[in-house]
């Protein structure tokens, strides 16, 4: 056991202290803490310690809610009140802006933030038979680990699907194909009003979509039908890649997410992407049309566009919105969620691979006045590259870039201030993932 001082946090949520000149990397521990830890793990440029006894607190320490925190790899951060989760976050931003890009944004932005529980309407839950468990276990992966964690119950899934993790146990050790099922994805959707593009008042879908790698007898047929009628769940089967997905009990489930302040709506596939809090995604289409402002009559190009989030709601306010995406599935809904909108004449898609991005690939999508970047953890080295340089006749005017990882956000700032001119404007943090590392932010870039 040593004794350290932790001075922050790192992207895995751990706290960071130094001993001996060595960086000691502390599971459990918080900024400003004095604790006790011991020494798991050596290695020639760092160590990796778990809190032993804390002796100085830091104040935003809470107790974790969750009985599984700790184990299940689900969560690394509940043991933090979320304001101290929100601002270790946006260290973490500006740390990576100023160590890997160089770049200090002129503004900090006020976080985005929402609810700290019950947000997650996205999980994909592992499932094993384990006999010397008990049986078969549902849930993620326990921390640094394969194994699946004994999950009783989550607190960040919705609490109508928490309370039926014991009750989907029992039902999956009751088929016969137990242990040729690997995996269940869980997918929440609105679901929508008759012939309008608004959600019925309390209508959400519980998507749960059934990895099987045989098919389903006619005894395991049965009992799904019986649970999805006993319980608020919907069940898609999936035999083999995502676009096998198709929608078994009931039939005709559907599933959506509506965006009021645009008129929007969105219907989706369970196994599609869609962000994984629907509330903080709401705020975040918000925040990045002020930041974006486009106008009527303007082109503006929308990379790595998805479905459509941030398509349709520029569309609506009256620009032409470009979507650009490398997969063609998502190109499809996303012109077919236009058509559904009635926006069809106001968007165009093209289907291509931005990570090979060239300014003859760009500049053949036509002129944009303003463009908006949702890249991958990957980022958009490529693309940001392509983009004319601010003295080009051709800049643009304003862009938003939406980052789910802190370090390639950097890396792409530090191309577009230091290589085509622009400027940092401003920059903030985006808590998607509440009790989790993961810092989703977004940057607005200026000429």
């Amino acid at each position: 056991m040593i004794e350290l001082t932790v001075e922050s946090l790192d992207q895995d949520g751990r706290g960071i202290a130094r001993t001996g000149g060595k960086v000691v990397f502390v599971e459990g521990a918080l900024p400003g803490e004095v604790v006790s830890a011991e020494i798991i793990k050596r290695k020639p440029s760092f160590d990796v310690a778990q809190v032993g006894a804390v002796h100085v607190r830091n104040a935003g320490r809470v107790a974790p809610r969750c009985p599984h925190f700790g184990v299940c790899g689900g969560c690394t951060l509940q043991h933090a009140d979320p304001s101290l989760q929100v601002a270790a976050k946006q260290r973490a931003l500006e740390d990576a802006l100023a160590r890997i890009g160089r770049v200090r944004p002129e503004t900090l932005l006020p976080a985005i933030s929402g609810p700290a529980w019950g947000y997650r309407y996205r999980a994909r839950l592992s499932v094993r038979d384990v006999p010397k468990k008990g049986g078969v276990l549902i849930g993620f992966h326990e921390r640094k680990s394969s194994y699946v964690a004994d999950m009783r119950e989550c607190h960040v899934i919705p609490a109508q699907v928490s309370a039926l993790l014991p009750a989907l146990r029992t039902l999956v050790e009751s088929l016969s194909i137990r242990t040729r099922l690997p995996q269940i994805e869980l997918a929440i959707g609105e679901r929508l009003a008759p012939g309008t593009r608004r959600a019925e008042v309390g209508g959400l879908v519980n998507a749960l979509v059934l990895r099987i790698l045989e098919p389903l007898s006619d005894g395991d047929r049965t009992k799904l039908v019986a649970f999805a009628d006993a319980h608020p769940v919907a069940f898609w089967l999936q035999p083999g890649g995502p676009d096998t997905v198709v929608p078994f009990h009931p039939p005709e489930a559907t599933l959506a997410y509506t965006l009021p302040e645009f008129d929007v709506a969105m219907p989706f596939a369970p196994t599609d992407f869609t962000q994984v809090n629907a509330a903080i995604n709401r705020v975040l289409v918000r925040r990045a049309l002020q930041l974006l402002d486009p106008q009527p009559g303007e082109r503006v190009g929308d990379f790595f566009c998805g479905l459509g989030n941030f398509t349709l709601p520029i569309a609506r306010r009256g620009a032409h919105a470009v979507g650009v995406e490398g997969s063609k599935p998502l190109v499809a809904r996303a012109e077919a969620n236009a058509k559904f909108n009635g926006l069809s004449a106001a968007t165009r898609f093209v289907c291509a691979n931005l990570f090979v991005a060239t300014p003859e690939t760009i500049s053949g999508i036509g002129p944009l006045d303003r463009a908006l970047i949702d890249p991958p953890r990957e980022g958009a080295a490529e693309l940001v590259k392509s983009l004319p340089h601010r003295d080009d006749e051709r800049a643009l005017r304003r862009i938003v870039y939406v980052s789910c990882n802190p370090a390639t956000l950097a890396r792409d700032a530090a191309i577009l201030v230091h290589e085509r001119g622009y400027r940092l404007d401003s920059a903030g943090v985006i808590n998607m993932f509440p009790h989790t590392a993961h810092v989703e932010s977004i940057a607005l870039f200026l000429p």
